[in-house]
């Protein structure tokens, strides 16, 4: 079995897999060490063999997490690394060690599964976009703030706005005009979102006509899918690319 970790700033999405043809047995998203460490060993059926990880957290962090790894489960744990070139895509970054790691390996799995220009989107805590041209050249790309990090801004920087998590799941039910402060906050961030992908497909198609593959990952992909006919939602796109990076026998 081989644990692959994808560490943010905020959660851990984990899973392990056979070995052999990438079965999945289990996986998650935990808030904390501990509680990676209380879900991975609670499958009774895992015996790791080995371990892969990327993340964006600090060098002290990650090495923390790595030695806590290896004392629960004797595995080492391989931690993907900025380079500047890998499986035939050329990091665009001025400085190929600035480019995040999970935006990275996504490339790296899109372009995988496209065998051709690809655009990239990822919708979690932050919303990005990376284009990667058909012959492998990482053009760069955009950031913005996600839905959890435009719902936090307004809800820390607007007094009035106050509203629970299950409030926010029913307004989302429409993209109406909201008649409520919970409505209006959580539909406008959506429609923000989905601008924001309907601006990289024109970028992309300024760039490549139509010859090119949309892929949409992280936890909000499904948000803005409206906006993105015809894109592959691939929610595991970075451990595509981790086990590129990571190979594990």
């Amino acid at each position: 079995m081989i644990l692959e970790l994808d560490c943010g700033n905020s959660f851990i999405k984990w899973r392990v897999i056979h070995a052999a043809d990438a079965t999945i047995v289990g996986g998650g998203i935990v808030d904390s060490d501990q509680a990676l460490l209380a879900a991975v060993g609670g499958l009774a059926a895992a015996r790791l063999a080995g371990a892969r990880m990327v993340s964006v957290r600090s060098e002290e962090e990650t090495d923390a997490l790595c030695e806590a790894i290896r004392q629960a489960f004797a595995v080492d744990v391989q931690v993907a690394r900025p380079v500047i070139e890998m499986a035939g895509v050329r990091n665009g970054y001025e400085d190929h060690e600035r480019l995040g790691m999970d935006r990275w390996l996504a490339a790296l799995g899109a372009f995988h599964l496209a065998k051709g220009a690809c655009l990239v989107m990822d919708f979690g805590t932050a919303a990005k976009a990376d284009f990667v041209a058909a012959d492998g050249q990482h053009l760069g790309g955009y950031i913005c703030p996600g839905m959890p990090l435009m719902r936090s801004q307004l809800r820390t920087h607007t007094r009035r706005i106050r509203y629970d998590d299950a409030s926010a799941e029913r307004a989302l039910s429409s993209l109406e005009p909201g008649r409520s402060t919970v409505e209006a906050v959580e539909r406008g961030c959506v429609l923000m979102l989905q601008g924001f992908a309907h601006t990289q497909i024109d970028q992309a198609r300024a760039l490549w006509g139509n010859e090119f593959s949309v892929f949409l990952t992280g936890g909000d992909a499904p948000l803005v899918q409206v906006s993105a006919p015809g894109a592959r939602v691939v929610p595991d796109l970075v451990f595509v690319g981790l086990a590129m990076a990571c190979p594990l026998s």
